[in-house]
């Protein structure tokens, strides 16, 4: 069977899946829709939050980012990962203790104020939105290649998914799909790894693959890249760091803060019936996230290898261009892949250098995509490579979408505009909230703003300078008032986005370090990316300067944020026996 008649057979039998479970899981009731009646398993609720959380990102561009930036790349590993251990430890418990449906209405009553609301909101959709835009590139990018048709074609077909199982299921359908997502994207991103790793080191475990010697040698893999690397000009992949330990520093702490701080997340911890079950359900998420990000790293080292060879099969001697194999001509096609014969002599040179590279354009995006292709897997390995492409955009664009449409429907039209609809009438708000929110990111797939390259990295900055400090401060400063917990959230996201679109015709995400004079315009270094680390600090400043020259929260705030933050009994004598 031909590689497209297999890919339209897998993935075609993944997205029937997706909508049988959509319409078994069809939400009635607006609990069912916002936080699938309070009743998920912690296991199964760690599952889908998994799979929310592992979006085209993790799936398809984190294993490309670190291939090309070795060393450098490990702060998405160090941060995506450390932000789970916030979440689970600081803030899961409390908020679903605090048991509302959404971020924005936490933060609403903790801080007694309607306008806090509405700002939280609009932080919410700001850094959501933002989010969103990758996933809906993901889905084109992957449809494109792999189903043969256009982007603009593969991005309706997604969009057209999504809004079945997510309007028809509302948080109900969208866990139980993330479940089977979660499922399909972890197989599809570990075998092609076992494959590989049992061809370059005999090793079926890819992390100890990662470490081994080279099948037939007494070189390690992770050496034998250094000196390929070394040998085009390139820096060792082991010691590449990213731009300054600074920035480093900075990028990991953004990412890590705001993944505690990413709405989308935060809500699936509303789903599960008890305290206990919150953290409990964040331990088990982050086990199933291990299961990838672990991989990701020999993933990233076995594809960059894998690429060079394949180039460059020997030092010297360069791949005839009339004789490239098929993987090479299928990502031509896409314009993900490009070669410029410089010397007209129809010979593929890689190196690092500009003027005699000839591999103009090798899109990291693709690294993954086109690994099992490289590597000459079967085709229905290269079929499941696709459908776990798209589960992971799918799965972390519902939730995005459920997250951005309860804030429209619970949090602005129930909790603001109309208090006075019952809860069909709010259901069917939040169901065209949902269509509503699914046109706008396929406007922003179709229309990506010109900073799009780096809006996942950007998004959790966002979260992390507005969403993030304002829970925190909710959870466990008492004196935190309305006035400063508004002005910090005002002031961080304000900041974040003007340093942003400063420097939005710089803002990328390169396996090179920046050229020019543009790194010594920035704040100590620091990328706009990596930024949202310094746009937390100013929301902290700005709300404890706002709060101590204002009055303190009432009484009856200060006590809720105690029995929020302290056990039932607690304190209370024990019985006398």
């Amino acid at each position: 069977m031909s590689l497209q008649a297999t890919t339209y057979l897998v993935v075609g039998f993944t997205f029937a899946i997706y909508i049988g479970i959509a319409i078994w899981a069809r939400a009635s009731t607006t609990k069912d829709f916002y936080v699938a009646g309070g009743h998920i398993h912690p296991v199964a609720n760690g599952m889908a939050t998994a799979a929310d959380w592992m979006s085209a990102a993790s799936f398809i561009s984190m294993a490309g980012l670190i291939a090309f930036m070795g060393y450098g790349g490990s702060v998405f590993l160090m941060g995506w990962t450390g932000g789970y251990v916030l979440l689970a430890m600081l803030l899961a418990p409390y908020l679903r203790k605090f048991g509302k449906f959404t971020v924005p209405e936490f933060i609403g009553d903790r801080y007694y104020s309607k306008a806090a609301r509405v700002v939280a909101v609009v932080c919410l959709i700001v850094a959501s939105v933002t989010y969103v835009i990758g996933q809906m590139k993901g889905i084109g990018v992957a449809f494109s290649r792999f189903l043969e048709v256009q982007y603009e074609i593969g991005l309706m077909i997604g969009m057209g998914i999504v809004f079945i199982y997510a309007v028809l299921g509302g948080m109900k359908g969208i866990t139980y799909t993330q479940i089977a997502q979660y499922c399909v994207l972890i197989l599809a991103y570990t075998i092609p790894a076992i494959f590989i790793s049992i061809s370059l080191t005999g090793n079926p475990i890819p992390q100890l693959g990662l470490g081994s010697t080279m099948t037939g040698s007494e070189v390690y893999l992770l050496d034998r890249l250094d000196e390929v690397l070394r040998d085009l000009g390139f820096a060792a992949y082991t010691t590449n760091a990213r731009l300054s330990l600074t920035n480093m520093f900075a990028y990991t702490f953004s990412l890590m803060i705001g993944t505690a701080g990413l709405p989308h997340v935060i809500i699936r911890f509303f789903t599960v019936p008890k305290v206990k079950d919150a953290r409990s359900s964040a331990g088990w998420a982050l086990v199933f996230i291990a299961i990838l990000y672990t991989t990701a790293p020999s993933v990233a080292a076995m594809a960059r290898l894998n690429l060079i060879t394949t180039i460059e099969p020997t030092s010297g001697e360069y791949m005839v261009y009339d004789e490239r194999p098929d993987w090479f001509r299928n990502w031509e096609a896409t314009g993900l892949l490009a070669f410029e014969d410089k010397n007209d002599d129809g010979l593929v040179q890689y190196s690092a250098d500009p003027a005699t590279n000839e591999m103009v354009k090798i899109d990291r995006d693709i690294m993954v995509l086109a690994n099992p292709e490289i590597a000459g897997l079967p085709n229905w390995v290269i079929a499941l490579v696709a459908a776990g492409g798209l589960a992971a955009a799918l799965s972390t664009a519902a939730g995005l979408l459920l997250a951005i449409s309860s804030a429209i429907s619970h949090d602005l039209l129930k909790g603001i505009w109309r208090p006075d609809i019952n809860e069909q009438q709010e259901l069917l708000a939040s169901r065209i909230a949902m269509a509503g929110a699914i046109l706008l990111a396929g406007y922003l797939g179709f229309n990506p703003p010109d900073f799009a390259a780096g809006t996942v990295a950007l998004a959790f900055g966002l979260a992390a300078s507005s969403i993030f400090p304002a829970l925190m401060m909710g959870i466990f400063y008492k004196r935190m008032n309305k006035e400063g917990a508004i002005a910090g959230m005002v002031a961080g996201l304000g900041v974040t986005l003007l340093y942003v679109f400063q420097h939005k015709g710089i803002m990328f995400i390169s396996s090179t370090s920046y050229m020019g004079d543009m790194a010594p315009n920035w704040f100590m270094g620091i990328e706009p990316n990596a930024f949202g680390a310094i746009g937390a600090l100013v929301n902290f400043a700005v709300a404890f300067a706002v709060c101590r020259m204002t009055p303190p929260p009432p009484d009856h705030i200060q006590h809720l944020v105690e029995e929020i933050r302290v056990p039932h009994g607690a304190g209370a004598p024990s019985a006398q026996h």
